[in-house]
């Protein structure tokens, strides 16, 4: 495994880590702020999707430039 595979398996790693952890922990946040506001809880949920896509499309980008 050369130095760009570990990296780029590690990054991919780190993203699956934190978004998994949020994943497994968004019900209850959700639940929480919703509490409050249904319409909180409603934007924590499409916070949370649209940064999984911004991020994996931002990875991509840098990865497109990189030329790998």
């Amino acid at each position: 495994m050369d130095r760009d595979t570990r990296n780029a398996a590690i990054a991919a790693a780190v993203i699956l880590l934190v978004f998994g952890l949020a994943a497994y922990f968004l019900p209850v946040i959700m639940l929480a702020a919703g509490k409050v506001s249904t319409v909180l809880a409603a934007v924590i949920a499409a916070v949370f999707m649209v940064g999984l896509f911004v991020v994996l499309w931002l990875r991509g980008r840098s990865q497109h430039k990189k030329g790998l």
